[in-house]
């Protein structure tokens, strides 16, 4: 542990944003899971809601940081493509 005061202080913000941030990914994918277990149930209006729910998520979570834009676009991509095999 860190004796210096603005170190002990560091320490104990890094942990506080480490805790927001694993708690944002979290919600992130449980969307993303809700999403998939509609289609699995093949529940259309269902997973078209979920799917714009995980996709708000997903795009906030690029703002705040916690994604690459790209790497958002492509998991949102991939859902949307689930969703369009399920309707066709």
């Amino acid at each position: 542990m860190a004796n210096i005061k603005s170190a002990i202080k560091r320490a104990k913000t890094n942990e506080k944003r480490r805790m927001h941030r694993a708690a944002q990914k979290s919600a992130i994918r449980t969307a993303i899971k809700k999403f998939l277990a509609a289609v699995e149930a093949k529940d259309k209006e269902q997973a078209a809601v979920l799917l714009r729910e995980a996709s708000r998520k997903l795009d906030k979570g690029v703002t705040k940081g916690l994604l690459h834009k790209n790497a958002a676009a492509r998991k949102k991509s991939r859902l949307a493509q689930k969703l369009n095999a399920l309707n066709g």
